[in-house]
């Protein structure tokens, strides 16, 4: 398995295919596997580089010192330095949007195109910034994701009335039950922190190139409805895509049309 070491840490990595670079940059409390439609499809045409966020999958803890999604960005940069990647399309769901906004700001000249899925890179309301913190708290205190947190933290990343049989949804939710203490208290909780206390990146919008800029969205996603996909995209003055019968993670609940999506939105910029 690929690792290269950033900030002291291990950080792992798949880098399958070749052709134009494609980074594929996917939601918190899930690891790289979740884009395994969309590798194998893009794969096919394209080099695709996914990642897995410190504490997650394959990757070490989250290195001393990292405080924002700004060194998020930093070092995933890093990453495309160690692999010689000079351009590359990034397509970031969720958490991967969010500092995928700040790589693409920062560097936009390796950037190729920006897909933003699922996410917000406005600050989080405050509510639900207040709410998710009580739960990191509870998780730090506990040291694990007991069952009735589990009953309210799976279903936020799926379309409401969703089969909770589904095998996707066993699997995630046995998944975040298995974390140990260590790797929660030192990584999913202050990744947790860093992401939901996210400053506000909306006013920058506008600097990015509308033309190579998509934003979409599951048209059923909860934690990220799409009045905010509708909100971006006016900024940018880009398009936007809503993903039908989809939730947060919408590239898993109709990976067919995401991927479709993808693939055209890709041929349009290589």
């Amino acid at each position: 398995m690929p690792f290269v070491t950033i900030d002291g840490q291990a950080l792992h990595y798949i880098d399958q295919g070749t052709g134009p670079a494609v980074l594929l940059a996917g939601s918190y409390l899930w690891d790289q596997a979740m884009w395994a439609p969309q590798i194998a499809a893009l794969s096919q045409h394209h080099r695709v580089i996914a990642l897995d966020l410190w504490g997650h999958g394959e990757s070490g803890p989250l290195p001393e010192g990292t405080q924002s999604l700004d060194d998020i960005a930093r070092q995933v940069l890093a990453l495309l330095d160690h692999l010689d990647v000079d351009r590359v399309t990034l397509v970031g769901l969720s958490v991967g949007g969010m500092w995928g906004g700040r790589l693409a700001l920062a560097a936009p000249q390796r950037i190729n195109g920006l897909v933003l899925m699922d996410t917000y890179v406005g600050v989080e309301p405050e509510p639900t910034r207040q709410y998710y913190f009580s739960l990191f708290k509870q998780i730090e205190d506990t040291g694990v994701i007991a069952p009735q947190l589990l009953d309210i933290v799976v279903p936020i990343f799926f379309r409401p009335g969703v089969d909770p049989q589904l095998a996707l949804y066993q699997d995630f939710r046995a998944k975040l039950a298995a974390l140990p203490s260590e790797r929660l208290r030192q990584s999913i909780v202050p990744m947790g922190r860093i992401t939901f206390g996210r400053d506000d990146l909306l006013p920058r919008l506008g600097e990015l190139n509308p033309e190579t800029t998509l934003v979409m969205c599951g048209d059923q996603d909860k934690p990220r409805p799409p009045s905010e996909t509708k909100e971006m995209a006016a900024l940018i003055g880009c398009s936007y895509v809503l993903v039908p019968e989809a939730g947060h993670i919408s590239n898993l609940e109709n990976p067919q049309f995401v991927t479709e999506a993808l693939l055209k939105f890709l041929a349009e910029r290589n």
